[in-house]
C-alpha cells in the first residue's frame, strides 16, 4: 500500500519580480515500509522535495497524498500537527541540546506530544530508544562527551521517540567518517527491516544511496528514474 503519492508537484519561489521554478511536475509513489534514497546534486531540487514530503513547505500546485489524505493544502498549524504525530527527522547537523544528556535530548519531543506523558514514562521510552540504537551505557552523557556517530544515534533515537511511521534523513552521514557512516546506514536498514519504518534518505552521495532498496534520482527539478535493487521498478 502506498504511504506517499505525489501527483504532478510544482514548486516555484517568487524572488522580487522573478519566478524561480524548482520542482517541475514531480510524480512518485513510496510504499509503506520502503527504504528509499532520494538522490541529486546540489541545486537539483531534492531539498525542496524533502521539505514538501516532510510538510515543512507546500507545493505551488499538484497533490500530495500521505496515508490516503491530501495534505498538500494543509495550513501551517495542520502541517505542524501532522509532522509531530507521523514524522521523524534526522539531519546532517545533529541539533542536540549541548547541556542536556542523551536521555534528555531523546525525551524532549514527548513534551510536545498531543497526549500527556508523565516524566517517568518519557524517561522510560527514551531509555528504550537509546537501548535500541546501542547507547544504553551513554544515557547520562552530554553531546560533548559523545563521538559524532554516537551523537547521530541520539538524534535517530530522538526522531523515533514518537513512534512515527516515516523517517526523513537529510544527508545524515555528512559529518561522519566512512566507517561511522556505514554503521549509521546499517542501523537505518535494521530499523526498516525489523520495525517496518518507512525511511527516506536524502543524499548526493552514491555510496549512501546504495544502502537503500530503491533510488529515486532528481535532476533540475525532474524525477529521472527510481530503480530498485534488482535494477527495475516503478517510481
Amino acid at each position: 500500500m502506498d504511504l506517499i503519492e505525489l501527483k504532478d508537484i510544482y514548486k516555484t519561489y517568487h524572488i522580487g519580480d522573478m519566478d524561480v521554478p524548482v520542482l517541475k511536475g514531480v510524480s512518485l509513489r513510496i510504499a509503506k515500509g520502503e527504504l528509499v534514497a532520494l538522490m541529486g546534486s546540489s541545486g537539483s531540487g531534492k531539498s525542496t522535495l524533502m521539505n514538501i514530503l516532510g510538510c515543512l513547505d507546500r507545493p505551488s500546485s499538484g497533490e500530495y497524498w500521505l496515508s490516503q489524505k491530501e495534505v498538500g493544502r494543509f495550513s501551517a498549524d495542520e502541517r505542524a500537527l501532522l509532522r509531530n504525530s507521523t514524522m521523524g527527522f534526522v539531519f546532517q547537523s545533529f541539533n542536540l541540546l549541548p547541556r542536556a544528556t542523551a536521555l534528555e535530548n531523546v525525551s524532549m519531543p514527548l513534551s510536545y506530544a498531543a497526549s500527556y506523558i508523565s516524566d517517568k514514562e518519557a524517561r522510560k521510552r527514551a531509555a528504550e530508544m537509546l537501548n535500541r540504537v546501542g547507547l544504553q551505557d551513554r544515557m547520562d552523557h552530554e553531546p560533548s562527551q559523545l563521538s559524532g556517530g554516537q551523537q547521530q544515534r541520539v538524534a535517530i533515537a530522538r526522531a523515533l521517540i514518537n513512534r512515527p511511521p516515516v523517517l526523513f534523513a537529510d544527508e545524515p552521514t555528512g559529518n561522519l567518517d566512512s566507517r561511522t557512516s556505514d554503521e549509521v546506514l546499517q542501523m537505518f536498514r535494521k530499523l526498516n527491516q525489523e520495525d517496518g519504518i518507512t525511511i527516506i534518505i536524502v543524499t548526493h552521495d552514491p555510496a549512501v544511496a546504495k544502502h537503500a532498496n530503491r533510488i529515486i534520482r532528481i535532476t533540475d527539478g525532474v524525477i529521472m528514474d527510481g530503480t530498485s535493487e534488482s535494477g527495475g521498478g516503478e517510481i
